[in-house]
């Protein structure tokens, strides 16, 4: 008789925690809902009215003010760890020096505005202001490590092995002119036209990165509730002064690799991270190091060969801890690191203040894009693009990463991940209408 009790209030227990872990992961999109739509919708229109041949024709080298373009023009691409990852590929493979390449890659997932927005809400400005700072730190690292290992034999096998992958992915198949290359961004932004194509991007964004969030949150909620301090304590040591600043920027980046969680889908990880212990240092290296993932790592395998994927693995989280680690010195001597850490990440309901007002309006404007994205044909959208027929991604026929034909029509992808997951899994039915412009 006891042991069924026991049982029961067990079996209680484990749905009361399971419930609160959800709860919390709701109320943690609940609060950040407004910045995701402002900050994906941003990200749509500058995609929409930004050329990528542009971009293309000024990265030929790893000087400073290549370096700068070559982080600007990553700001404002789409923040998926995967397109940026395919997107500087394919910038290598067009004439783009490696390490400028890899600049914009960091730039596009870390310094991306939705990325920004999000870490305000769930855990202060001041993790904002780190991602910039430690953003510009990471990236001189980088130029300064990329240029000692990302050279002789490994490039060159890299560069032949980009360039043999892409030949089938990057030639031969782009018949349109690129939207934005074809009409001058000032008409563009003024045209009903250029909003329903950004539109489109955010639509297409949103979609891409759904399984990220949902990931991001609902791994954050249960790790928030269901995680006891000592847990954390035995993960990131405390006590030890510098040497604890230390481990922490160094286990912060193995966390990532094993979560398989990137892009945005990392920040709802950092805010649990952030309430469970782990330094201010470690929080900004485990943001940053959403680009050594598992799965991205045997992408770069396949994009650029295991000898420079070794490579880029090594140098990548040594200038993720590195930055991470400055940061929090930089902004200890401001007294920018936050005294105290929340007890909670969200709150446990919902109220009537400035968070709900916020996302009512994000969800009448996210209504007026969806609206625009569905009625793009009317205004004469669409054209030049297609949509990933995997991830959802909206895709300019002019600079996509892969294709292939089949079923008598060509289709087109954000990055090879997508087009070899589409391979394995190809059934004729899947193609209809997914090689035709959106």
């Amino acid at each position: 008789m006891t042991g069924h009790i026991l049982a029961g209030l067990t079996a209680a227990r484990f749905f009361t925690d399971i419930g609160h872990s959800l709860r919390e992961a709701f109320y943690m999109f609940w609060e950040t809902l407004w910045a995701l739509v402002l900050g994906f919708g941003l990200s749509g229109a500058v995609q929409a009215f930004v050329s990528r041949d542009a971009m293309q024709s000024h990265l030929g080298d790893h000087r400073p003010a290549t370096i700068g373009r070559a982080s600007i023009y990553g700001m404002v691409s789409s923040s998926c760890s995967y397109a940026a990852s395919a997107m500087a590929r394919s910038l290598f493979v067009k004439g783009a020096d490696f390490l400028a390449a890899m600049v914009f890659m960091f730039a596009s997932t870390n310094l991306v505005v939705e990325l920004g927005i999000v870490l305000v809400v769930l855990i202060g400005w001041q993790f904002l202001a780190a991602q910039f700072v430690g953003g510009a730190i990471m990236i001189a690292l980088l130029v300064g490590f990329g240029g000692l290992w990302f050279r002789g034999r490994a490039l060159s096998e890299a560069s032949d092995l980009a360039a043999g992958r892409g030949d089938h992915a990057d030639h031969h198949h782009h018949p349109d002119e690129s939207p934005t290359d074809r009409t001058p961004w000032r008409k563009r932004i003024t045209s009903k036209a250029g909003w329903a194509d950004a539109a489109g991007y955010t639509i297409s964004d949103l979609t891409m990165l759904r399984k990220e969030m949902v990931i991001g949150f609902t791994v954050a909620g249960f790790l928030a509730v269901l995680v006891p301090a000592h847990v954390w304590n035995d993960i990131f040591i405390h006590g030890h002064g510098f040497w604890t600043s230390v481990e922490n920027v160094l286990v912060g980046p193995f966390v990532a690799v094993i979560s398989f969680v990137c892009s945005i889908g990392n920040v709802p990880l950092a805010a649990a991270l952030w309430k469970g212990g782990i330094t201010f240092g470690g929080v900004v290296s485990f943001i940053f190091a959403d680009l050594i993932t598992l799965p991205l790592l045997l992408i770069y395998r396949k994009q650029y060969g295991t000898r420079m994927t070794l490579r880029m693995l090594g140098v990548f989280w040594l200038v993720m801890s590195l930055a991470g680690l400055a940061t929090e010195y930089i902004f200890r001597a401001a007294g920018w690191v936050p005294s105290t850490r929340p007890k909670v990440i969200a709150g446990d309901s919902l109220r009537w203040d400035y968070t709900t007002v916020l996302d009512i309006v994000a969800l009448i404007g996210f209504a007026g894009l969806y609206w625009l994205y569905r009625n793009r044909d009317r205004f004469g959208a669409g054209t030049g693009y297609a949509k990933d027929p995997v991830c959802g991604m909206q895709v300019e026929i002019a600079h996509a990463p892969a294709s292939m034909e089949t079923d008598g029509a060509r289709v087109y992808f954000c990055s090879e991940h997508c087009m070899h997951r589409f391979s394995a899994d190809h059934h004729p039915d899947r193609t209809a209408g997914t090689g035709q412009h959106l």
